[in-house]
């Protein structure tokens, strides 16, 4: 396919779809002349033929070993209000992290210019977006490397004060190079704000504190109410771990009960109590057995409550098919309890500490991007994100329409090393 209004090359066989700044320093100064006009929708445009060469030369290398940089963050769906001196931190801590190739490639680039060590190393800042606040507090963010090569950081004191009046926000994760060059600004999804678990039994029509099958979770437990005791349910060299450092993003999926141990087909819809359910580490892939998903109240698992779960409720995992066997940590290792029955009442099983969990609904941003094209120093936020693309006709009347969020008139879309015509709207 030719972009629109030209004939020439064909596509390579394999077409990538690349979305970049690719705006010379030179254009960008016309534009800001020109007062910052965007390009009108009838107009397409293409690059200067000054440079399309050294565009060219750039998407080639980068097609050849690409470049990516991503940005990872990984934060809960709602968050407990605090009230008066009372910090209630976000739990699960708010986490990021950084992988791709394209951050080494830029650090190189930036110690080689710089001819120091200190430079280069990345950092940042997160808080709450400041909208209908006078005043954002920011928490200070140092990465770590892991054995993975991901870097990893964590907000473990963000909290949202009784003053805020918000039902919603946002976090904002603003992320430097150490010599002061700013990476970029970056946005997680809306966090709703609530006061504290909901106890009554929940409807379905209040669908924000629901969880549905296929959503994402984690589970967290935390002995005698201490935060400094809280264990994440977590994966670690394909092993399950409870750790109090890193948490991991698990897909509960709600399963068909009356299948095999071998068959795991898949189901729609909330889940609730007595539920048989599989968790699935978004990360690795690593799969715990099929587990009923029991509620819990004052250390009992309750064998006959099958109301939908609620965010930041008390809950158990019993194995399926086991006689009261539950999911259960000890100290860092995870391990299978077996509970006790309840002499007086025969719907209930008596847990121990570690096999109480608390679980919340999570949410995953990620950013990917290449800024090794360009030898400019803006930061590259905001980072475009496409929603839909959408083809329409054909040879060298197609079109592919690509709709999304942050698109600006400067930005040109490539195929492979051909670039399109590209028109802003």
């Amino acid at each position: 396919m030719d972009p629109p209004g030209q004939t020439g090359a064909p596509l390579p066989p394999e077409p990538l779809t690349h979305l970049g700044r690719l705006q010379s320093a030179e254009g960008r100064l016309r534009s800001r002349a020109e007062g910052g006009r965007r390009t009108p929708p009838c107009c397409w445009y293409r690059s200067n033929p000054d440079q399309l060469d050294h565009l060219r030369d750039g998407v080639r290398r980068y097609l050849q070993l690409p470049a990516d940089q991503t940005v990872l963050i990984l934060h809960a769906k709602v968050a407990q209000k605090s009230y008066g001196s009372e910090k209630r931190f976000f739990c699960p801590p708010p986490c990021v992290y950084l992988t791709g190739p394209g951050w080494k490639l830029k650090q190189e680039q930036i110690k080689a210019r710089d001819l120091g060590e200190a430079g280069f190393r990345v950092c940042g800042y997160m808080g709450l977006d400041s909208i209908g606040s006078s005043h954002m507090e920011t928490q200070k963010l140092n990465f770590e490397e892991q054995p993975d090569s991901k870097e990893f950081s964590c907000a473990k004191a963000l909290y949202i004060s009784d003053t805020e009046k918000r039902k919603h926000f946002r976090l904002v994760l603003k992320l430097f190079f150490s010599n002061g060059q700013e990476i970029g600004t970056f946005y997680s999804k809306l966090i709703k704000v609530i006061s504290k678990p909901s106890q009554k039994k929940q409807s379905l029509k209040n669908t924000d504190l629901c969880i549905s099958s296929g959503s994402k979770v984690s589970l967290f437990n935390r002995l005698r109410s201490q935060t400094v005791s809280t264990r994440y349910l977590s994966v670690e060299g394909g092993t399950f771990i409870a750790s109090a450092r890193q948490w991991a993003a698990f897909t509960l999926h709600l399963a068909d009960e009356h299948c095999t141990r071998g068959e795991f087909p898949l189901r729609e819809g909330y889940i609730h109590y007595g539920s048989v359910v599989q968790l699935i580490c978004t990360a690795t892939g690593v799969t715990l057995p099929p587990l009923i998903i029991r509620k819990v109240t004052k250390q009992y698992a309750m064998l006959d409550v099958d109301e939908p779960i609620s965010q930041l409720h008390k809950c158990a995992f019993q194995f399926q098919g086991s006689d009261g066997m539950y999911l259960c940590l000890s100290t860092e290792k995870v391990i299978q309890f077996q509970a006790s029955p309840c002499p007086k009442e025969a719907n209930r099983d008596l847990l121990n500490d570690g096999s109480c969990w608390t679980i919340i609904g999570t949410e995953t941003v990620e950013y990917t991007f290449s800024d090794s094209l360009a030898c400019i120093q803006d930061p590259v936020s905001p980072v475009p994100l496409i929603t839909m693309l959408e083809l329409t006709g054909g040879g060298d009347v197609a079109m592919l329409e690509v709709q999304g969020e942050y698109f600006h008139a400067d930005l040109k879309v490539w195929f492979g090393d051909v670039e399109a015509e590209t028109m802003y709207r």
